[in-house]
């Protein structure tokens, strides 16, 4: 997509320093995504190889972690890490709906998560402008594809996490289930597993980082500041919303600092990195 850039372009080169930033991202966010995504990587390339264990680049990637039954411990760790991070992030919506926003805002609105029919406008807008027949959809605070991601990961995790769960304590779960749950268990984790890791690794991947205005990497969610240029061209609708309300002067921020843009660039690199090779490799064993 091609960037337009309201602000112009002597907006958009001001160094770091001289831009405004806005708070976008607190720091227990960019905590938990951080943990996420370190072990969804994790998780990804230690489950890769039982998978595929008849590929030789499978054998050789167990064995860089100390073998299968080693592989399988990190991999496990990194589950109970994950879910930890997914069950406090559900807690916080609650808690947060319960404190401070109320229900309805958190399940309806700008500021939520959940679908709604501005979304499907914003898709029929976005397919025009692609196209060149039509101005870009005016986002707020969160887009439709945004969106898609976020409960494409929710979704999965429940998927992914009780079937992980079924079948690393089967003596347990055979006490209350049928034996052959275990089968179905079998084939949905690894299924739902690899849906999800070409989804995060493709898709997820281009949204936030590879598109043309955010290559080489959206930091934001490292930083947890987005500079006011971008505020204006990525979301005007937020920003006016924010202008209109009067709350744009309280969510401005320090720039980011050098550490945290290093962070940024360092496990977003490395887990795109990462996580591209695991889809070539993973294409490479469903074509031969």
């Amino acid at each position: 997509m091609a960037s337009q850039n309201p602000a112009g372009p002597v907006e958009a080169a001001k160094p770091a320093a001289a831009q405004k930033y806005y708070r976008r991202f607190d720091r227990i966010d960019r905590v938990m995504h951080s943990a996420l995504m370190i072990t969804f990587v994790g998780c990804a390339i230690t489950g890769m190889p039982p998978l595929f264990s008849e590929q030789e680049w499978a054998s050789v990637l167990a064995r860089a972690f100390g073998g299968f039954e080693r592989s399988a411990l990190i991999h496990r760790i990194c589950a109970v890490v994950m879910i930890t991070v997914f069950v406090s992030h559900v807690g916080r919506i609650f808690l947060g709906a319960v404190r401070r926003t109320g229900l309805l805002a958190t399940l309806w609105g700008p500021n939520s998560m959940t679908p709604q029919p501005q979304d499907i406008v914003d898709i029929w807008r976005h397919v025009h402008w692609f196209l060149g027949k039509g101005p870009r959809p005016q986002f707020d605070r969160y887009t439709y594809w945004e969106k898609f991601d976020y409960w494409a990961v929710f979704w999965g995790m429940f998927i992914i996490g009780s079937s992980g769960l079924i079948l690393w304590f089967p003596i347990q779960v055979s006490a209350f289930l049928p034996g052959w749950i275990f089968n179905i268990a079998t084939v949905i984790h690894g299924e739902e597993a690899l849906l999800a890791v070409g989804f995060i690794f493709t898709i997820h991947f281009f949204n936030g980082h590879l598109r043309p205005e955010k290559f080489p990497m959206d930091l934001v969610i490292f930083t947890g500041r987005i500079p006011e240029h971008e505020l204006k061209d990525e979301r005007p609708a937020e920003y006016a919303r924010l202008v209109s309300e009067g709350t744009l002067a309280s969510m401005e921020a320090t720039p980011p600092s050098r550490p945290a843009i290093l962070w940024g660039y360092i496990v977003g690199g490395t887990a795109v990195i990462v996580g591209t090779l695991t889809v070539v490799l993973i294409l490479y064993s469903v074509i031969t």
